[in-house]
């Protein structure tokens, strides 16, 4: 089941998504430090704003994945294929 947040995700045009980030990673940055300096009330907190950005980073593949043309998303299909055997044969 989709999360409101990545449904809301999906309306924003490419430049929010990437202001978007921006603000989500300096949102992280400021939290991760007031959790090392004094603690927060609840860490959790941590988990969700890597979670947000996360989302918003998957939004922004996605829409790069489907802006590729086919001839692009089959060379992608052939280098990830061998990076897979790469990785098998180790």
């Amino acid at each position: 089941m989709a999360t409101k947040k990545y449904i809301e995700l999906q309306e924003y045009s490419a430049e929010e998504l990437v202001n978007e980030l921006n603000q989500t990673i300096n949102q992280y940055q400021k939290v991760k430090f007031d959790h090392a300096i004094r603690g927060l009330d609840n860490p959790l907190v941590l988990r969700e704003v890597r979670r947000d950005i996360a989302r918003i980073n998957m939004e922004i593949r996605r829409r790069e994945l489907e802006a590729m043309t086919p001839e692009q998303l089959s060379a992608r299909t052939k280098i990830r294929r061998r990076r897979s055997v790469a990785r098998k044969s180790k």
